[in-house]
């Protein structure tokens, strides 16, 4: 049965994945192929003859290392000792490359990374929190270090029409998310009558979940307020995740001559990831190209630079991962340990109430 349930489930996958594969292939082509035309082809040739490629190895590195932290992050906050490093780093490279390949990719991911996660044996209300603190706690970080890039922008190099909207919508996930904690804290029972309500509307759905992720979350969320190691490990491996792949970029750009300043760096590459997490297109393909490049010139960088050094990013950050997370994605499915909600043993229970800390591994 397990066997039948994961072939099924490979085949939907494909079903989905196929028809975007030729759509990605056409948009490389333009990607490293046209887009390098705008800068224009003597001057193309020029830059790419005289490239770094040590700072190329740096850039690859940076990338690597920042999907690292991402994995750390993401084990630290499902809190469930027994899932290794190893297991949890495939199913984020598989989530990851299924939001590169799927219209709305990073709805999709996420809701493939939590099947993936309860397959390799986290309770289903731990994986939905412990995906939602990391999901949100990266947004929060990302937001809080763009706000800093922009504020030392304002003084330094004036307004620019491009920050306005990116910062309000950056104030309002801050504000919303301040809100809906406090709520959970202390309108918990509330929250879960609501939800309850909710639920028992919707066909096929247990009202139960509502009330055990409410609880698991509002459990999380007081953990995270009482253990202060948890809490600062958390804010660490988001902040390592996002400042790496902020790296990654910087050494693409200076590969190809031009080095960027601190400001302008942040200011470009929070907006772009800010826009990217609108689920308009996977992974943001476009999206981030179309803020990154004109950011990039408004900051001093020639329009070759920034365009062959967008690209070079998006090589590590973007294509790459998606053949190697596919590649993981079917033995985690195949592997089908898990396909129902495990119950935890005393030892895993203990360790899993409020205030236990994961051991690192």
């Amino acid at each position: 049965m397990a066997g039948e349930d994961s072939t099924r489930h490979w085949h939907q996958v494909r079903q989905i994945v196929r028809p975007t594969l030729g759509v990605l292939a056409l948009l490389l082509v333009i990607n490293y192929v046209l887009l390098p035309q705008i800068a224009g082809a003597r001057k193309t040739i020029h830059l790419l003859s005289g490239v770094n490629v040590w700072w190329l190895v740096v850039a690859a590195a940076a990338e690597i290392a920042s999907l690292l932290a991402y994995v750390r992050l993401s084990q630290l906050t499902l809190r469930w000792p027994s899932l290794r490093f190893r297991t949890m780093s495939q199913i984020d490279l598989s989530t990851l490359a299924l939001s590169h390949v799927v219209p709305a990719g990073s709805l999709v991911g996420v809701g493939v990374g939590y099947a993936l996660i309860v397959r390799a044996g986290v309770p289903r209300s731990q994986a939905v929190t412990g995906k939602t603190v990391q999901t949100v706690g990266s947004a929060v970080i990302l937001n809080v270090i763009l706000a800093v890039g922009l504020c030392a922008a304002l003084v330094l190099h004036g307004s620019d029409p491009l920050y306005g909207p990116i910062a309000a919508a950056g104030l309002v996930l801050l504000v919303s998310v301040a809100i809906i904690t406090v709520l959970v804290l202390r309108r918990q029972q509330r929250i879960i009558e609501l939800l309850t309500r909710l639920l028992s509307r919707l066909p096929h759905v247990d009202p139960a979940v509502g009330q055990r992720l409410v609880s698991s979350l509002a459990d999380t969320l007081r953990t995270l307020g009482r253990d202060r190691t948890f809490l600062r490990q958390t804010l660490l491996w988001a902040t390592l995740n996002w400042m790496l792949d902020a790296l990654s970029l910087w050494c693409s750009v200076r590969a190809f001559g031009h080095a960027l300043g601190p400001v302008g760096l942040v200011v470009a590459y929070g907006l772009a990831n800010v826009a990217a997490a609108l689920p308009f297109t996977p992974g943001g393909l476009g999206i981030v190209e179309g803020i990154l490049v004109p950011t990039l010139v408004a900051f001093n960088t020639t329009r070759g630079i920034a365009i062959l050094g967008v690209l070079a990013w998006r090589l590590f950050s973007f294509w790459i991962p998606i053949p190697i997370g596919l590649a993981c994605y079917a033995p985690l499915v195949a592997r089908g340990d898990h396909t129902e909600e495990p119950e935890p043993d005393g030892d895993e229970a203990e360790q899993t109430e409020p205030g236990a800390r994961e051991p690192r591994t």
